[in-house]
């Protein structure tokens, strides 16, 4: 990390941050964390968190959570959370698949965002990506009836597997007729910025829980 992300780090982990393998057995006391009961927003690898400060400012009536294992990403974060005084922000640091399956209680998220995940790009390693079978039916049973599991990704395979094992979970609606219009309310990050320039077309999905 930069000196100004650890210190960033040791002044604000202890109150916004917690390390998912250290979470005490069962579900997550979010409303005590927040100190409030509010709509759950759940997002998974925020990067350096760029977007993610962003959201959570322009969503103050929601809880906030990001769940990262790159500290010094958190880290990052922290600082813009930092500067922009924000209260319904809080880091995980580790895997979110054990936070969801571990501390994270069924029908609790109002909404779960993915953007960008590692595409492992090799055929080989196609395995080791995050939106499979398992893992999207994990999220289904974490979301709220009327839930939304919003996803981006500028990598095409990728794209076109988050769509068909997302049409195939039926426990999810695709809002949208295939790829869901870019959110306006995403900025376009420095990382998508070189996928354009890269030739690489950014796709976006939105599935609602169903009841």
């Amino acid at each position: 990390m930069t000196t100004g992300q650890a210190r960033a780090w040791e002044r604000n982990w202890s109150r916004l941050g917690k390390t998912v393998a250290e979470l005490p057995p069962g579900a997550l006391d979010v409303d005590d964390w927040f100190g409030r009961d509010a709509p759950l927003v759940l997002e998974i690898g925020p990067g350096m968190g760029e977007t993610t400060a962003e959201l959570a400012a322009a969503a103050p009536a929601v809880n906030y959570l990001a769940v990262e294992v790159y500290q010094p990403g958190l880290a990052q974060l922290m600082m813009r959370a930092e500067e922009r005084g924000l209260e319904n922000l809080r880091l995980l640091r580790g895997d979110a698949v054990v936070l969801l399956e571990r501390h994270i209680e069924p029908g609790s998220l109002a909404e779960v965002r993915i953007f960008y995940p590692d595409p492992w790009p090799k055929a080989r390693h196609h395995k080791r990506r995050l939106v499979q079978p398992g893992f999207v039916a994990l999220v289904a049973d974490r979301l709220t009836a009327g839930g939304v599991l919003r996803m981006a990704t500028d990598w095409e395979h990728y794209a076109e597997q988050m769509l068909a094992v997302c049409a195939a979970e039926p426990r999810l609606h695709n809002l949208h007729d295939g790829w869901a219009p870019r959110p306006e309310w995403r900025r376009v990050t420095k990382f998508e910025q070189r996928a354009r320039q890269a030739g690489r077309i950014s796709r976006d999905l939105a599935f609602e829980r169903v009841p």
